[in-house]
């Protein structure tokens, strides 16, 4: 059940019992963990079951949810190597937000990328939501040049904390229009 979006390497699906072990490993490198603001170190698998049964919450509570969470499979052998969010949702206001993470080992392939791109497009043509606002911490510069060539724009700068490490941080934030969005897809091709 639930929404799955398809790439040409990966498969964005909804968060399943059997990944608790993957999702766990993933989540409980603090050298990861450190640019998440809401994940706890060290990350459990009584994290990660928690983790997954909010997520079925949420996706089961109506036929508009306020999230969309996606675990990130990669192919042809199905493993997961992260996590993409489409949450806070305000389907009133077209908008949303929400985040990605991609375990270590698969880092720097171009995988963050793909699966952020995917969560746009369905965010924007398949949801019909017009801006979306993330984020990232102080220092994350792979996060803000990833959100800068899908163009999103710095907005603003809130005084944050890291529930992983518990540093006080600064997080710029950041917006996608849909149109800004369409224009450098069209650039693109």
């Amino acid at each position: 059940m639930g929404v799955s979006i398809e790439t040409s390497r990966l498969t964005l699906r909804p968060w399943r019992e059997e990944d608790v072990e993957q999702l766990a490993l993933g989540l409980n490198d603090l050298s990861l963990a450190r640019w998440l603001a809401f994940v706890p170190h060290p990350y459990s698998t009584s994290h990660a079951r928690g983790w997954i049964e909010r997520c079925r919450e949420i996706s089961n509570a109506s036929m508009r949810p306020p999230a969309y969470e996606f675990a990130i499979e990669i192919k042809p052998r199905p493993k997961v190597i992260g996590g993409v969010s489409l949450n806070k949702i305000d389907w009133n206001a077209r908008t949303g937000g929400g985040g990605i993470w991609i375990a270590n080992p698969f880092q720097g392939q171009g995988y963050g990328f793909e699966a952020f791109e995917a969560k746009i497009r369905f965010a924007f043509c398949e949801l019909g939501l017009s801006k979306l606002v993330n984020g990232y911490f102080d220092g994350n510069e792979r996060s803000w040049a990833m959100q800068r060539k899908l163009g999103y724009r710095r907005v603003a700068e809130v005084a944050s904390r890291c529930m992983a490490d518990g540093r006080h941080t600064t997080e710029h934030v950041t917006l996608l229009l849909r149109s800004d969005w369409e224009n450098i897809s069209k650039a693109a091709t």
